[in-house]
């Protein structure tokens, strides 16, 4: 039989505020334990939740960019169930009025693009975290995520592989930061997935049993935990038994699910409204307001650059993976525009300056910070000094060739100073001068009159091996373009 897999996600940002959702205490990650757990968030009796306006303004945010419905009231529930880093015993959320309702987003696949629906973005507090590596036979609560401010954004199911479940999770995990309303950090569980997977035979639309699987905090977990959750129910169905609706979670070591518990449903948290929170009312001039703040979107900011700068789609999706590349892209457009003597449109950026920034951006800065492990909002060459150093090459000033210009930038990346002073330290530096040129290519000619004779007789190859030579007597330094012209000025 075949089987056609059904997945949905619930994320959760957490949201980039300094102070918790309900309360004043500190939302910084790596404090000591139980240091930023105020009365508020550990439960004291007679305390009272206070909303964080900014937590709010993140949300109005998100919704905006997905191109959601921004409730003009929304109510906080709360939602009961005990576990021990849970201190109220029940959970401040939102249920049947989210903030947040509808949107999508676009997310790329093998097929061509695909749009996935969002069903709703709401609002609620974290639980503390449970530690149970660093005690025998106990376990340890540590109240300092407890309150933490949550977007929590659940998608419509309509992924069919785990391919598409990580597409839309990078997606997702790039435009929060994008907006500015999490730092995406999933080893700090600022960004955190849950996936809903079921599978059922191809070509009937009744969903299948889900199971849903906790906290995933790496794209490359996420693809293994669907893959194998996938392989699992398939196998189940298909040996006669049935699949459970449960939560599991997923076992990195041994690349495997396995079963936390039985999964609740909507009843079972007894949700009713939270009597010590007022309904939040979102006026619309609130929102024009985040509205006129909003950066470029990235879908936006790709068609511009299409247009602009007569990229391809490919260069341009890479330039917005994040709101840092494209700001990075954006400056050392702008510091090129600066150099005395780069060619500069009335009308705005060259066309052809963008290709060539573009090609540097994603090609040479991009394999640089793969070897490095880094991310380019922490690359040690700046816009100004990667402008001067595309000045340099042969497109520009031809003070360098391209391979010389990849060496300065292996020493700008060290810290060995700018482009200017690097070249003149390593005597990088083309040799442009006409004259002296003229005479290596003269005495090239003289010395290979077999070659000379072959590039008369029509040979192209003989051509490339004169300039091969000529190349190799000015030790790499001669000006490319200006060797071919005046061989074959020479040889004519």
């Amino acid at each position: 039989m075949k089987w056609e897999v059904v997945i949905g996600l619930e994320t959760h940002a957490q949201l980039s505020t300094a102070a918790k959702i309900f309360s004043g205490a500190s939302t910084a990650f790596g404090a000591a334990p139980n240091t930023q757990a105020s009365a508020v968030d550990i439960a004291l009796p007679g305390v009272l939740p206070v909303l964080n306006r900014g937590a709010v303004e993140r949300a109005i945010r998100f919704g905006l960019a997905v191109g959601a419905t921004i409730s003009p009231r929304s109510v906080f529930a709360r939602k009961n169930y005990f576990y021990p880093d849970l201190p109220k015993g029940y959970q401040i959320s939102q249920y049947e009025i989210p903030v947040v309702q509808g949107g999508a987003l676009t997310i790329a696949t093998a097929e061509g693009e695909k749009v996935v629906r969002l069903t709703r973005a709401h609002l609620e507090e974290d639980a503390g975290k449970s530690l149970h590596e660093d005690f025998h036979g106990m376990t340890g609560i540590d109240l300092n995520r407890a309150g933490t401010p949550l977007l929590e954004i659940v998608s419509e199911p309509d992924m069919r592989s785990s391919d598409e479940a990580v597409a839309y999770a990078k997606q997702l995990h790039a435009l929060v930061q994008w907006v500015g309303i999490c730092d995406g950090n999933m080893q700090e569980g600022s960004f955190r997935c849950d996936a809903n997977v079921s599978v059922r035979p191809a070509g009937t639309t009744e969903l299948g049993t889900r199971c849903e699987i906790k906290n995933l905090n790496s794209f490359r977990f996420m693809q293994e935990a669907i893959d194998f959750e996938v392989r699992r129910q398939i196998e189940l169905l298909e040996d006669g038994g049935r699949v459970v609706q449960e939560t599991r979670l997923y076992d990195p070591d041994r690349h495997e699910t396995r079963s936390m518990r039985s999964k609740e449903d909507a009843q079972d948290y007894r949700y009713f409204p939270d009597p010590d929170l007022p309904p939040l009312v979102i006026d619309r001039n609130w929102i024009s307001r985040i509205e006129e703040s909003m950066p470029e979107l990235p879908a936006a900011m790709q068609a511009r650059f299409a247009e602009q700068y007569l990229l391809y789609p490919e260069d341009c999706t890479a330039l917005t993976v994040s709101r840092a590349t494209a700001l990075y892209f954006t400056r050392t457009m702008e510091e090129l525009a600066k150099v005395p003597g780069v060619p500069y449109s009335s009308q705005g950026h060259d066309a052809t300056n963008g290709k060539t920034v573009a090609n540097w951006v994603i090609n040479e800065i991009g394999a640089l910070l793969n070897h490095h492990q880094t991310d380019i909002a922490n690359a040690p060459i700046s816009p100004q000094h990667l402008a001067e150093l595309i000045a340099h090459t042969d497109r520009f000033k031809g003070t360098v060739s391209h391979k010389s210009a990849k060496e300065v930038l292996t020493a700008m990346w060290a810290g060995e100073g700018g482009p200017d002073a690097i070249i003149a330290a390593k005597g990088l530096a083309q040799i442009s001068d006409t004259g002296a040129i003229e005479k290596i290519v003269a005495d090239v000619l003289a010395a290979n009159p077999a070659i000379v004779a072959e590039v008369n007789a029509g040979k192209e190859k003989a051509f490339n091996a004169l300039v091969g030579k000529v190349m190799a007597a000015s030790k790499g330094k001669a000006n490319p373009a200006q060797v071919n012209a005046i061989l074959k000025q020479k040889l004519s």
